[in-house]
Parts: C-alpha cells; sequence; structure tokens
C-alpha cells in the first residue's frame, strides 16, 4: 500500500465520520482496480495486528508471558467497544500470579499400560495433554523420579510427580454459563459469541462475560494469558472468536493474525445499494481515536493502517445489501468505521450510523424493522487459520442468527438463508 491520497466526491448532503479536530483524510477508499467494476466521478485513494509463538511445548518463562499480556493488550479486533476493556482493566487483567504446583500419583493395577501423557491428562484434569507433555519433556512431570519420554507406558505401583510454577493470569471468577463450542481440540477452541456477551471484564462488566464462563468449563485456562484469547469482538457483535488451549498455541495463533494466515469473514446489514458499495470494495483508510469523543475511532491521516475488504454485495433491495466483508487489519470497530466513512452505514450502529440508516422508499413495516434493531447487524461467520500443532488448515463457520435473518426478511422478500457465503482470501 502507498500512501498518496487522492479525493472522493461525497454523494450531496453525505459527509463522512471523521474526526474534525484530527487532521481528516477525504472519503476512504482505495477501490479494486478492476475493469468490470463500476465507475463514475468518484475517484480513489491509496493511502497490523496481533503477535507471536513458539515452538513444540515449550515452557514459556516470565519474559515471555509479560511480552504475551503485551501483544493481547493490542490485539483488539474490529468490534471491541472503548467501555468493554479500557487500557487500565487491560493491564490489571493480565497480571500474572504465580502458582505452585506440587502433586503426586502412584498408578494402579486400571492404569498400568497407559502412555505417560494419557495417564498424566487423566488424573491431572486442570492441564491440557499439551501442555503435559511439555512437562513430561522439560523434567516438570518425572516418572519414578526421571525424566522420560510421554510415550512411555506406566506399571502398578510407578509414581509421577507433577512440580512447577503457573502464572494464572487472571482473578477474574469462573461461572457457569453456557458457551457455543464449534471446534475443539488439544490446542484450540472456537466458541460462536451470542449478542450481548462481553468478551472480558472490564470497567461496568465483572461478570458474566466470556472469559468468565471459560474459566468455568475450561479450569486451565486460569493460566493463559486472557484465558486464551487470541482476539476479540464487541459485545453486540455475534461470531466466531479464536482461543488458545496452551500458551504455544496462543502466541502461534497471534503470530498468524499478524501475517494474516489467519482470514476472519463477517457478514452484515448495510444501508446502500448495489453499484455504489460495488466502487469500494477494498478501503484502505487509517484508523485512530476521535480527538474529542475518546470512546469513538474515526478515520484520520495519524490512524493506524486499516484495510476491509468488501468480498460480495448482495443486494436486498435498492437501498440496502447483505455484505461479505474480510478484513486484512484488525482495528477497534474497523468494519463499523469504515462502513460510516464512506457513507453506507451499518444497520443498527447508534454509534456511527445515525440517520444515514433511514433510505428513501421503505415501507413502514421495513422502517420500523431498521429503526428498532437493537444492535449492529454484524455476524462474524468465518474463521480459518493454520492448526499451530499439526499444520493443516482448519475453517469453520457458523449460520446467521435469527435477528439478522429476521430483518434481512423484512427487507427482501427473496433472501435465501440456505445460500451460505464461503470466501478464502482477498
Amino acid at each position: 500500500m502507498n500512501n498518496d491520497a487522492m479525493t472522493t466526491h461525497l454523494p450531496p448532503n453525505q459527509s463522512p465520520d471523521t474526526d474534525s479536530s484530527a487532521q481528516e483524510l477525504p472519503m476512504p477508499n482505495n477501490v479494486l482496480n478492476n475493469s468490470d467494476l463500476p465507475d463514475d466521478n468518484q475517484t480513489a485513494f491509496d493511502e497490523h495486528m496481533y503477535d507471536d509463538s513458539l515452538s513444540d511445548d515449550e515452557v514459556l518463562d516470565g519474559d515471555l508471558d509479560k511480552e504475551l499480556d503485551e501483544e493481547l493488550d493490542g490485539n483488539i479486533d474490529e468490534e471491541l467497544d472503548e467501555d468493554e476493556h479500557g487500557d487500565d482493566e487491560a493491564s490489571i487483567a493480565g497480571q500474572a500470579i504465580p502458582v505452585i504446583i506440587d502433586v503426586t500419583h502412584t498408578v494402579i493395577e486400571d492404569e498400568a499400560g497407559l502412555r505417560i501423557d494419557k495417564l498424566a491428562s487423566k488424573i491431572f484434569t486442570d492441564f491440557s495433554r499439551a501442555q503435559l507433555q511439555g512437562w513430561v519433556i522439560d523434567g516438570s512431570l518425572l516418572y519414578n523420579g526421571s525424566v522420560q519420554k510421554p510415550k512411555i507406558r506406566v506399571k502398578a505401583g510407578d509414581v509421577l510427580h507433577l512440580s512447577t510454577t503457573l502464572q494464572q493470569h487472571s482473578e477474574d471468577q469462573p461461572e457457569n454459563i453456557d458457551i457455543d463450542v464449534v471446534y475443539e481440540d488439544d490446542d484450540v477452541l472456537v466458541i460462536n459469541k451470542p449478542v450481548g456477551m462481553v468478551v472480558h471484564p472490564g470497567a461496568g462488566n465483572q461478570t458474566g462475560t466470556l472469559v468468565n464462563a471459560l474459566l468455568y468449563h475450561y479450569p486451565q485456562q486460569h493460566h493463559l494469558p486472557r484465558a486464551g484469547l487470541v482476539h476479540r469482538i464487541d459485545k453486540d457483535t455475534s461470531g466466531l472468536l479464536l482461543i488458545g488451549k496452551t500458551k504455544p498455541a496462543q502466541l502461534a495463533l497471534m503470530e498468524q493474525l499478524k501475517d494474516k494466515s489467519v482470514y476472519r469473514h463477517y457478514q452484515c446489514v448495510v444501508a446502500g445499494d448495489q453499484a455504489s458499495l460495488l466502487r469500494h470494495r477494498l478501503i484502505d483508510a487509517p484508523i485512530g481515536r476521535h480527538r474529542n469523543q475518546r470512546t469513538k475511532m474515526t478515520v484520520m491521516t495519524a490512524g493506524r493502517e486499516a484495510v476491509t475488504h468488501l468480498l460480495n454485495v448482495t443486494a436486498l433491495n435498492g437501498n440496502y445489501c447483505l455484505l461479505d466483508v474480510g478484513l486484512e487489519t484488525g482495528r477497534t470497530h474497523q468494519i463499523r468505521v469504515h462502513l460510516s466513512h464512506i457513507t453506507y452505514p451499518i444497520v443498527g450502529d447508534r454509534v456511527y450510523g445515525g440517520r444515514r440508516q433511514l433510505r428513501s422508499g421503505l415501507t413502514e413495516a421495513q422502517r420500523q424493522a431498521i429503526s428498532n434493531f437493537p444492535r449492529q447487524a454484524l455476524h462474524a461467520y468465518t474463521l480459518g487459520f493454520v492448526h499451530p500443532t499439526t499444520g493443516e488448515d482448519v475453517e469453520v463457520m457458523t449460520p446467521m442468527p435469527e435477528d439478522m435473518e429476521q430483518l434481512i426478511a423484512v427487507l427482501n422478500d427473496g433472501y435465501d438463508p440456505e445460500e451460505k457465503l464461503s470466501y478464502k482470501g482477498y
């Protein structure tokens, strides 16, 4: 990407949502140079993310724990509300608290013949098998007082002794809250977060969060920064979240976010016609914090690089569309800010949408459905990544939530919810 900016003409009586106190960019859009895309009097301008991995089952030391905490404080995905996770809460929540583990188990007859790592996962249930394998290798988990390979099979009377110091990264309390697990193995979790659930405890949201739920269903996550979270989305955005179950997995997934081998696709309903939106297939406009309204983000020249791809534009009627959106970067509120800035906001977005959500030609039922929609109509429906242990490509999808389906049905009688959108890459 280059940083040469060009102006773009705004539609009459519309202005982008930008920070007037900052050095502003004109209408942002780095339009794809495709000859088949519509062209008009709008011209385009040309104008980061996540970090760190370890190989194998290496146990992290204190410096790496601190480094991971710092990276997670910066890894706020495109939809995190400022009041959901302020800077002060981020630093407090990530502090590491030493926890000494010193337990011994004597093998009984029924356990004879099991591999060391398999038996360990049965008896030391607070920890994942990958963690336990690492401790067998580094000597934290001894077999009859000596270091052995995880595949060694035990005999009755043998002794396993686990002695290690963990960094418990949170004082958040476990809560019995249902979570929708759509993918799970020894290293990775993918959760489908419902609308209204805050991801991480913060000011005004100390309980009832995804982290509280994770700590109940997966107690071993206490020993990971942010309970293993790799990225976050806003409480009023539904959809998929990626979680590491071990530190090496968490770090490796964060590194993938940095090098863009993770892809995240979103569906959203926006106020805008198909032809106009097709002129904005690639939105490349830096985002920073609004200087006057500190809980808002805005497009500004002093902001950080932010790139959003409109992968597919499906007309619902003459003035509303369903978008399939891909993220190349993950700035706070990125999709919402970018779509508002090109004057086609997400339906239900009270912060960045305003009156531009209501376009002409609406029936009374459609007007009511848009006016009363209680949250931004945005859903994280596809998540793809390279498995941190096996190296295999993994893609996870989740259906659109019912409230968005109902909104689409009102706007377009011909919409078929069985037609799934699936795109890899950009």
